[in-house]
């Protein structure tokens, strides 16, 4: 016989919250580690004896008084919310009032904390319903320490159905990775088992962080860009990666690695973070790796990281216990913006093209060649200092000037280009396919084929491709075909039969561009006058992702005037008795 519904007893109901909202050691390591943000802390140290199941955390942010560590693990109390209003209002990562109470249902839960204004702090212990069991003063400096012992000691199914203990330690990783990028602001140091695990300097912002969460990533690999967006009608403006933005507006960062320098084997670092906190968006992470198509190489994926400044008003963060869901206003409108800034920040800059990863290789071979020679003399750091001082302005104006001034072409297959920075060398192929697949994703454009092309032995699939691509196509016999009209760019070619062919063998229409703009475009091994080569160059500069081609191939390398300056000795000066 079945038993009648009842109300559930509280502790039970307790307990059942508290394991929502603590699953895991990286549950508590999130939940303090938001806490101490929320508290303003610039330093968080955090250890972990997982055979012990122990976290520590402490940080140096405004510390609690008194009255409020006696109400802190009390079930739902929070200092960050006072009424239904508030919650279309969040500042703060946390808000629930959840975290410390689910603590000490699943843990035994100590907290120490001092304001800044106490002249001491208290030591606190709470019993299993978050109630304050003893109650000393202690001498600590301002700050929070929380410490969770015996984690889920009363509760030893979860300890078995946890994953091995590397899985939860690379989670713990994971969370004080996400948090950083957000708040570079903030020096982590963690430590495991009494031994020093990895630290995480601060910085102006994430492009100073991921360099030390990814030790194969330099930081001139990477590109940071700023916007700010007044509101969602109106075009956004460029500013300052560390200006403040207004308070009535949004504000989309965006750090991605240069395509031509560092991508990825699976798409582990495409994250979307939002108002300080890295959240599961697949709409958006779609759209961050649509941003780099034919771009990277095949079955490669971005490096890239957006983290999105948005009215508290537009985001709804109940929709799950971690808060790693949202619900957002605008979405489709969120998606156009972090397209338009993508492309914006693909394109040639100053600031990330001159030390691309071969020539950071060319420049280390330079320096090793001048330290081994045995050649005496006296350097003058002050001529070099000076160069290099003058180098930035020079590329800037370079640059937006469009002046690469093409030199020569090197085996008919690259061409020597020079600007006042330096010397850059250009694959003419790729640098051309570039060009022409942009053209072609701008104007696909089909015309008559005059006379008609036959194609015979395609199959049904084959002439299907082919009309899925525009193109026109009429039986013409026993398994033979003709085919009517093709892409501008093919027509006039005599291999166009077997450029039909290839199109016909699979793909959308973007791979049919890329195959089209693959074959039109120039051949390394054709000679090339100086004119045809500048008109290249300008034209490849003005392309929307100039650094590769569509299929992820880097186009240009360059070599800095610093480079060739020391590597000839320049800063050298040479006395008189050399006969100078």
């Amino acid at each position: 016989m079945r038993a009648g519904i009842a109300a559930l007893p509280s502790d039970v109901v307790h307990l059942i919250a508290a394991g929502e909202v603590i699953d895991s050691l990286a549950a508590v390591v999130r939940e303090l580690a938001e806490n101490a943000l929320d508290a303003g802390a610039t330093r968080i140290t955090i250890a972990l004896s997982p055979e012990h199941w122990r976290i520590r955390v402490a940080d140096n942010g405004s510390g609690m008084a008194l009255a409020d560590l006696k109400q802190a693990a009390a079930p739902h109390s929070t200092s960050k919310i006072r009424s239904s209003q508030d919650l279309w209002q969040l500042t703060s990562l946390g808000f629930r009032g959840e975290a410390l109470h689910s603590l000490a249902q699943l843990a035994t839960l100590e907290i120490l904390s001092r304001s800044n204004d106490a002249e001491a702090g208290w030591h606190v212990t709470y019993d299993s319903q978050g109630t304050p069991l003893q109650v000393d003063p202690v001498a600590i400096a301002p700050g929070t320490v929380v410490i969770v012992d015996h984690l889920f000691g009363t509760w030893t199914a979860r300890r078995h159905g946890l994953p091995p203990l590397a899985q939860q330690l690379r989670a713990v990783q994971t969370i004080i990775h996400q948090l950083a990028l957000c708040h570079p602001h903030v020096t982590w140091q963690v430590r495991q088992s009494d031994r020093d695990w990895f630290q995480l300097w601060s910085g102006k912002t994430a492009r100073h962080i991921l360099p030390q969460i990814l030790r194969d990533v330099q930081p001139g690999d990477l590109q940071e860009l700023t916007l700010t967006v007044p509101n969602l009608d109106e075009d956004i403006e460029m500013i300052d990666v560390f200006s403040p933005s207004p308070l009535d507006s949004s504000t989309l960062y965006l750090l991605l690695g240069l395509p031509d320098r560092c991508h990825r084997h699976r798409p582990d670092w495409v994250r979307v973070a939002f108002n300080g906190r890295v959240v599961q968006m697949p709409e958006l992470e779609q759209t961050l790796l649509a941003g780099f198509r034919q771009t990277v190489p095949r079955d490669r994926f971005p490096l890239c990281f957006v983290h999105l400044q948005v009215p508290p008003e537009q985001i709804d963060w109940n929709r799950h216990p971690a808060k790693s869901e949202i619900y957002l206003h605008h979405l489709a409108d969120w998606r156009e913006q972090i397209s338009n800034a993508i492309m914006q920040a693909l394109r040639l800059s100053p600031i990330n093209l001159t030390d691309t990863l071969y020539s950071q290789r060319t420049g280390t071979l330079l320096k090793t060649a001048e330290a081994e020679s045995g050649y005496g003399s006296r350097r003058i750091q002050e001529v070099e200092e000076a160069g290099e001082a003058g180098g930035e302005s020079i590329q800037n104006s370079a640059l937006h000037s469009n002046s690469l001034k093409a030199i020569a072409q090197v085996h008919n297959t690259y061409i020597l280009a020079e600007y006042p920075g330096g010397i850059w060398l250009i694959e003419q192929h790729i640098a051309h396919e570039r060009v022409l697949y942009e053209q072609l994703c701008d104007r696909w454009q089909l015309v008559t084929l005059e006379p008609a092309v036959i194609l015979p032995q395609l199959t049904i699939a084959q002439v299907e491709q082919l009309q899925r691509l525009g193109l026109e196509v009429e039986p013409f016999g026993e398994q033979v075909w003709m085919v009517r009209s093709a892409p501008a760019l093919l027509a006039q070619r005599e291999d166009c039969p077997a450029a039909l062919l290839e199109l016909s063998l699979g793909g959308d229409l973007q791979a049919a561009q890329v195959a089209t703009a693959c074959r039109s475009a120039i051949r390394n091994g054709t000679s090339l006058t100086q004119q045809e080569m500048q008109t290249l160059l300008n034209q490849w500069q003005q392309t929307r992702n100039p650094r590769t081609c569509p299929h992820g191939r880097p186009i240009c390398l360059t070599l800095e005037e610093s480079s060739l300056s020391r590597f000839f000795r320049r800063h050298w000066v040479i006395g008189k008795s050399h006969g100078i």
